[in-house]
């Protein structure tokens, strides 16, 4: 069990700081709102959830204890309007070195949510649990943003995939968490700065290390980041899908996240949703995702197509009547050039621009829900070819031996993962993107960042 306690002196902070700014209308972006702790771990008790979940051999024993804070900020949305949106801050605690004083700081961005009370503030949350394990009990501060649309936003829709806007939220979360810290006391975020994301949070990391390099290099320096299995490219993503047709796991799912997000972020996605989407769901759809109904419930309710795996009734056809885009749309999405969606897709496509920090990524080779050339393959290419040598990105994949670090690390992690797609058997497709990589990747990431905080 968690109990919530307020932060009562940085209550109190808080309310001052926003009324020196003249409260909710006109608030700078990363002012604090409210701050709260909402739960702890012992080290002990970490050490017992790594070892029943078999982590324990990636993360290592727990270095510190972790106590979570949940930290409420001011933010901008797409369309530069004040919003507020919350952050899980993971903070170690321990009177060792490795937990106290000056912490280096992982600024991390989540994978895609169906559900909007996702908060990476909950200890009983997986991606949590997951990231508290790698870096908070290692004595790293987590900032991990639940992103506009999520666990108390203020916004009711989430700019899903939405690089600029993204990023800007990302950012804001990082100025809160600092300013909360600051007044809490303890351990401080005032070591390196690395950035981190898994799938959308790939996407949503990497858009954040571009947008620090160019819009904050005096606010911020980045160390490093480690996007991981991210659709980058999301222009080529979309071609295949609309066009080849090759269309991957979960499309139906993430499809109306992605067409709301850019239609309320660019106003021209469509006219309205019937020109886009089967009749059958285009009245309830804009507003169906995220949700805080299952999505086994959204399909009972006729809201969704019956499609096990959300991917074959993508689109409306004599095959599948009840297919979710109408293929009228698909066919503009291929044919015009000036098609809203497909014009936001190659907005959002992160590929052109050159880090002057180092970069890894990690993914597997046979993920069916983000393509692994397209993506992690075309952006790698991309970024070295404009990086010198002494720079060049480096991009782990775990089905490639060669691409994983020398030594027993290397093979640990390589013979962990295929023996983990063993263990999952008929299982291992459904798994692969969403719970087999993680964890390795992850690992990985954590070893790519620690050469530069050398021995601790």
């Amino acid at each position: 069990m968690t109990l919530s306690r307020p932060l009562g002196a940085l209550a109190a902070a808080t309310l001052l700081f926003l009324s020196a700014c003249g409260g909710g209308g006109d608030a700078p972006r990363g002012a604090v709102v409210s701050a709260s702790v909402v739960g702890s771990l012992s080290t002990a008790q970490i050490d017992e959830g790594t070892q029943h979940s078999g982590l324990q051999p990636l993360s290592g024993t727990a270095q510190c204890g972790v106590v979570a804070h949940q930290v409420r900020y001011v933010t901008r949305d797409p369309r530069g309007r004040e919003a507020e949106a919350t952050t899980g801050v993971l903070v170690p605690s321990g009177a060792s070195a490795a937990c106290s004083g000056a912490r280096p700081v992982m600024l991390y961005a989540h994978g895609t949510s169906l559900d909007s009370r996702k908060n990476m503030a909950s200890l009983a949350d997986d991606e949590t649990q997951l990231v508290l394990a790698m870096f908070a009990a290692q004595g790293y501060i987590v900032v991990a943003p639940n992103y506009l649309g999520y666990a108390g936003s203020s916004q009711n829709w989430h700019p899903y995939l939405n690089a600029e806007a993204q990023a800007v939220d990302m950012i804001d979360g990082l100025r809160a968490a600092r300013r909360a810290l600051q007044v809490a006391g303890g351990p401080q975020p005032t070591g390196p700065l690395f950035i981190t994301g898994y799938s959308q949070g790939g996407h949503v990391a990497m858009a954040t290390h571009r947008t620090l390099q160019r819009d904050h290099a005096g606010e911020f320096t980045v160390t490093a980041s480690g996007p991981m299995a991210g659709p980058y490219n999301l222009a080529e993503f979309g071609r295949l899908i609309n066009e080849a047709q090759l269309i991957n796991a979960g499309a139906v799912l993430f499809t109306p996240l992605l067409l709301t997000s850019y239609q309320r972020s660019y106003g021209d996605v469509y006219t309205s949703p019937a020109q886009a989407y089967n009749p059958a769901y285009a009245a309830t759809i804009e507003s169906l995702l995220p949700s805080t109904s299952s999505i086994e419930t959204l399909v009972m309710q006729s809201r969704l197509p019956n499609d096990p795996t959300f991917t074959v009734k993508l689109f409306q056809n004599s095959t599948h009547p009840d297919g979710l885009i109408l293929d009228s749309y698909r066919q503009d999405y291929v044919t015009n050039p000036n098609n809203g969606f497909r014009r936001a897709m190659e907005r959002n496509t992160l590929l052109g621009w050159t880090p002057t920090r180092p970069v890894a990524m990690c993914s597997g080779a046979q993920d069916p829900t983000v393509f692994f050339a397209i993506n992690q393959g075309a952006m790698l290419a991309d970024l070295n070819s404009r990086l010198p040598a002494q720079m060049q990105a480096l991009g782990f994949d775990l089905e490639d031996r060669g691409t994983l670090p020398a030594g027993t690390v290397g093979d640990l992690i390589y013979g962990g993962f295929q023996n983990a797609k063993t263990a999952a058997g008929t299982s291992a497709v459904a798994r692969y993107h969403s719970e087999l990589v993680p964890p390795f990747c992850t690992a990985l990431i954590r070893g790519f960042f620690q050469q530069f905080l050398g021995p601790q």
